[in-house]
């Protein structure tokens, strides 16, 4: 009978929640007051009154060259035809120009596909199955772009825009608010210009960095800690949705993750030999953290784009025949089966095919390079669990064109939706995914809320002084160890030093009209010294005293041979060089010329100061490059600001250093995984985890309370202070801690170990006491040996505990009026004894509705399509029930009634109405937002 009528409260409360979600307004991100109808409801509705060629038409993500999208364009028949579901645009396919204008140039030409969009559902059209006349519905397009930060190349817009850093820039600071800065400016930025899918932001990750390796990511990555990295996604994720209000779909890459490729992904299919295990714990683990694992919706990608890779962990023996995962239907289920991609996919997620027309899918397709049947590269890409499929170079070796091409893909496919219906039910799961997330965006499908205002243009490009603040705390000194640089490198040039500077440069445009722009002078580093240290600040240097080279004199010098050029004169004079480089690729034989100058002209590197500014990736001289240099520093980007922070660093504005490398840099030994394990020089702190007992101050006048007493049966919470890595940063979540409850005395033994994992840098175990004595809880994280202890007597009168080595003032706990009980926190009490039993009971139940209830609510925010709001709503939903559950059990005025209802039943009643209450407040907080 109790338990009757107990699954029937249960049953009616669940009710009554559903009931109250659906009279009460919801709000779509963009909506109005009154209530909407839930994106993925407009989206079933939607797709009722689309024909085939409609539906394969939102499948497709395509490239076009130029700006014109006049009638005579292919791009506007592809739009207004064929009704693709999106644009990507690119530098290389000329769809900017630059450098004036471009941000002009770009609002308009996104503001013209948006319009010819709009206007094609204006015009009546005869259906090819019916014959019928009828007018296409309007879907907005998704206008998408690649913008990675620090301009050319891996930025698709060069002018106008914040010149904003690069992911390892970000890393370096290994502080995840910069990231989110950086996020809202970007999103703020791109919305402004009608950008609504950015493709990023990377989580690959770089394990092992190496100069010769051909598949090197540079900066496109935040670092090779795993952890990090999603640390850093997630804030960048956040930044982003915050900076566009939520009207950016971001499209996390590139999955599952392709740091250890050993080839460019584009040139070649790569083998990633790692087991599904290695994967979890390295690859996969940042998408994890922003898929199903992200701490709330705001922190979640909308997308993930899928590699072209071979991956062993999924697909077991690879052989040339093994398909790329993003042609695999069978490793794809696989990987999407995981919990944290299952929980995202169910919520929504969408799959986006990396570029199908790269040259590493052809290759793979047809390695003769004879035919390539580009249509059924599509089918099998849809087929593997892709929903949007970007086609970028996409030409079949029958067709001249891409624009042919893609329309012969639209019809095979519309044709095989109405005759195969497997495949149709596939084109449709794919379709509403698309659908509903564009519904996410705008609400409704109504032009003036997709264009934008030109007016917004006027904010673009005002948020410099966050980049110069990034790029001084990412500021890295690689060699000399800190310890050194005062007596290698005491002074700053002095104002009758000679100086010269040897820059690294390269030409880049807009596009393929437009003019080269240097992406550093010459003069770069030099007109920055003078502007902070010349005659009019400060007068610190002679401009007299300064010359500035390129890379192309240097290797002109080189080529010549000794004493032919007047750059070897002046680097003679010269007490200073001053050498600022960027990547080294073989590709680009410039780049060399500062490896070649280091091993073919020590004699021009005696007796003077030689400094390395790195403003790349940090790891392309090796140990005996470096053993050359006075100083070498990483920089990470080449933007004005990081420029302005080289010229600080050269006349030792900033010390020490802020940044730490977020990578491994085998030419000085620098080992990330060695640097984020526990500090072996640190004593871990530890606390008794109770109330003013970790080292708060107590005024001098205050008598320090006596500490708290225990005896056989209690329970004693410990945990540690901040663990640090060997870069003073907090170490990655999940490392493990050891904690050690020892007798006391020559022979010490262990009587307990309990092992747990940091959560932001800390950790916290409980030790049940089960003996009397003298003990001493300790405790250690692999190298770091060494903690404070916590003595403690155990006896069978009331016993005391010893204060710990810090001297640290605890607080008394007031014991129950049961003799042989001690209050700790809350109330803890003898486990064998019946009132205590039932309280634990009670309180397990209260947990086990609390967490039932708080999941029912959040999966059913999902349904309703607030998955932003459903992690939210289900936190609300369980702290109310625990809440109230408490205040009932500590007997507070208003909560006796409940006790009448008796036992179990009682604490139930008081968890469920919390729940209620929980659930309201979730509400009213969400309607309070919008």
């Amino acid at each position: 009978m109790y338990r009757r009528n107990f699954l029937k409260l249960f049953s009616s409360f669940c009710l009554l929640l559903m009931l109250s979600a659906s009279l009460l307004p919801i709000k779509n991100g963009h909506a109005s007051g009154n209530a909407q109808v839930l994106p993925q409801d407009k989206a079933a509705e939607l797709m009722a009154h689309l024909t085939p060629e409609e539906k394969v038409g939102q499948l497709m993500l395509v490239t076009f060259r130029g700006t014109d999208v006049s009638e005579n364009s292919n791009i506007y028949d592809l739009i207004t035809k064929y009704h693709v579901g999106g644009v990507v645009l690119k530098r290389a396919d000329d769809n900017f120009v630059g450098p004036d204008n471009t941000l002009t140039s770009a609002w308009e030409l996104i503001s013209n596909l948006q319009t010819e969009e709009f206007q094609s559902s204006r015009t009546e059209i005869q259906n090819p199955e019916t014959n019928e006349s009828f007018s296409p519905s309007y879907i907005p397009l998704f206008v998408g772009i690649s913008q990675e930060g620090d301009g050319y190349p891996y930025s698709e817009i060069i002018n106008g825009l914040t010149p904003l850093p690069n992911e390892m820039t970000l890393g370096a600071t290994w502080n995840p608010s910069y990231a989110e800065q950086v996020g809202e400016i970007l999103g703020t930025e791109l919305s402004a210009l009608g950008v609504n899918l950015l493709l990023g932001p990377s989580l690959d990750i770089l394990e092992d960095p190496s100069p010769d390796d051909t598949g090197n990511l540079g900066t496109r990555t935040f670092g090779g800690d795993p952890f990090w990295v999603g640390e850093f996604g997630q804030a960048y994720i956040r930044g982003v949705h915050d900076g566009s209000s939520n009207r950016m779909m971001l499209v996390g890459k590139y999955f599952p993750g392709r740091g250890s490729s050993d080839r460019p992904p584009e040139e070649e299919v790569a083998t990633i030999r790692k087991t599904l295990e290695q994967l979890k714990q390295t690859d996969l683990a940042p998408f994890f953290a922003v898929t199903g694992d992200a701490p709330d919706a705001e922190s979640t990608v909308d997308a993930l784009l899928t590699s072209h890779i071979k991956y062993q962990g999924f697909q077991t023996n690879i052989r040339s025949t093994t398909r790329p995962i993003s042609f695999d239907p069978q490793a794809f289920n696989q990987l999407m089966s995981l919990p944290a991609f299952s929980v995202w996919r169910t919520a929504g997620g969408i799959m986006v095919s990396d570029d199908l027309g790269t040259k590493a899918v052809r290759r793979f397709f047809s390695p003769s390079g004879e035919v390539f049947n580009a249509r059924f590269v599509a089918r099998d890409a849809l087929l593997a669990g892709n929903d949007l499929l970007y086609l970028g170079d996409f030409i079949s070796s029958e067709d001249t064109d891409s624009y042919t091409t893609i329309i012969r893909t639209l019809d095979f496919f519309a044709v095989k939706y109405r005759e195969d219906p497997a495949f149709a039910q596939r084109v449709d799961e794919a379709v509403m995914r698309i659908l509903t997330q564009k519904f996410k965006i705008y609400g409704d499908f109504q032009l003036d809320r997709v264009l934008t205002s030109q007016s917004g243009l006027e904010q673009i490009g005002q948020d410099d002084q966050i980049t110069f603040e990034i790029a001084r705390q990412a500021a890295t000194l690689i060699s000399p160890s800190p310890d050194d640089l005062d007596n290698v490198l005491p002074n700053p040039p002095s104002l009758s030093d000679n100086i010269v500077f040897i820059t690294d440069s390269y030409n880049v445009n807009q596009c393929s009209a437009c003019p080269d722009q240097p992406v550093l002078e010459d003069t770069t580093l030099q007109d920055a010294v003078l502007r902070l240290y010349g005659p009019e600040s400060g007068a610190q240097v002679n401009r007299r005293n300064m010359l500035s080279f390129s890379f192309e004199n240097l290797q002109t010098m080189l080529d010549r041979g000794i004493n032919r050029t007047e750059v070897e004169f002046h680097i003679k004079n010269a007490q200073w060089l001053v050498i600022t480089m960027l990547d080294v690729r073989e590709q680009r034989p410039l780049s060399l010329a500062l490896k070649r100058f280091l091993d073919e002209r020590p004699d021009l590197l005696r007796d003077k100061q030689v400094i390395v500014f790195a403003l790349n990736a940090p790891y392309y001289l090796d140990a005996t490059d470096i053993s050359k240099l006075t100083a070498y520093y990483a920089l990470y980007s080449k933007s004005p600001q990081s420029i302005d922070v080289a010229a600080r660093l050269l006349y030792n504005e900033i010390r020490p250093l802020p940044g730490s490398l977020p990578v491994s840099v085998n030419g000085v030994g620098y080992d990330l995984f060695q640097a984020t394990t526990p500090n072996s020089d640190q004593v871990i702190p530890l606390f008794l985890d109770m109330p003013n007992s970790k080292g708060t101050p107590v005024p001098e006048e205050v008598t320090p309370a006596p500490p708290p007493e225990f005896q056989v049966g209690d329970l004693v919470p410990v945990q540690t202070g901040v663990i640090i890595d060997h870069n003073n940063n907090p170490v990655p979540d999940n490392t493990e801690v050891h904690f050690y409850l020892s007798t006391v005395g020559e022979r010490s033994v262990v009587v307990k170990e309990i092992i747990a994992n940091t959560t932001a840098g800390i950790a916290r175990a409980t030790f049940p006491i089960e003996t009397q004595g003298n003990l001493v809880i300790t405790a250690h994280s692999e190298p770091a040996t060494q903690s404070e202890s916590i003595p403690i007597t155990i006896a069978g009168e009331r016993p005391t505990i010893t204060p710990s080595a810090t001297n640290e003032p605890t607080q008394t706990l007031t014991p129950s009026e049961t003799p042989t009980s001690i209050t700790l926190i809350g109330t803890i009490t003898t486990p064998n004894s019946p009132s205590n039993q039932g309280r634990l009971i009670n309180w397990l139940l209260a947990i086990a509705i609390g967490l039932i209830v708080s999941w029912m609510a959040y999966r059913f925010s999902i349904t309703l399509g607030q998955v932003r709001w459903s992690m939210r709503i289900g936190f609300c939903v369980l702290i109310g029930g625990l809440v109230v559950y408490i205040y009932f059990a500590s007997g507070l005025p208003g909560g006796s009634w409940l006790a009448g209802l008796g036992g179990l039943f009682a604490g139930a009643m008081a968890t469920l109405l919390g729940n209620s209450l929980g659930f309201a407040a979730a509400l009213i907080w969400k309607n309070s937002t919008q």
